[in-house]
């Protein structure tokens, strides 16, 4: 298990217009389907990912923490579906309904939305405010998989907290550290350094 960090794009970067097919619901959502909602997490996740496994169920307490208080999340998958079967639509579907998400779980097939948020790693956190400027990016918390430390999601949140109280993030961020994105064949971006 190779670990790979994130690349923290930069703090104010506005967020990246996208549409993806939620493998729940079939429907393309993207960020405009969420315009009302104060905050907004985009998430690069995957079913197979060690990283994500071991976090996996704080991502259904931030939405029930949050929902009531404006928080909206997106899950994105962009992992190569052929060379990882296991993060194919149909067990992405699988695997919302299994963990009872209720944010949709995205699958960015071409890749192109991992590219424009400069995503390196599965679990990747972005936190954009109600003027949907990047607010935090990087990990949930202390945890991995190989340390005893426990799940809470501290730092994300942290942030989360702050943006939706309307009080500035916190400057000095963690990068997210997990499995790299699994591009396809000649797709991975020059920055990867692939």
């Amino acid at each position: 298990m190779v670990a790979v960090p994130s690349t923290m794009l930069p703090l104010g970067t506005p967020a990246p217009a996208f549409a993806l097919v939620d493998a729940v619901s079939g429907r393309r959502i993207g960020p405009a389907d969420v315009r009302d909602a104060k905050a907004l997490v985009v998430m690069f996740i995957c079913n197979h990912c060690p990283f994500v496994k071991h976090v996996m169920a704080e991502f259904g307490r931030l939405e029930r923490d949050y929902r009531d208080d404006g928080l909206a999340i997106l899950a994105v998958n962009a992992n190569d579906v052929d060379a990882y079967p296991a993060d194919a639509p149909l067990e992405m579907k699988r695997l919302a309904a299994a963990e009872r998400w209720g944010f949709p779980f995205l699958h960015d097939e071409t890749q192109e939305v991992a590219k424009a948020f400069r995503a390196a790693c599965t679990p990747d956190f972005y936190l954009f405010d109600t003027s949907r400027r990047l607010v935090y990016r990087g990990q949930l918390d202390d945890s991995r998989p190989s340390l005893d430390v426990p799940v809470t999601g501290k730092d994300l949140r942290a942030a989360i907290e702050a943006t939706l109280a309307d009080k500035p993030v916190r400057g000095d961020q963690d990068p997210s550290v997990g499995c790299n994105i699994k591009w396809k064949p000649g797709n991975a971006p020059e920055w990867f350094g692939a």
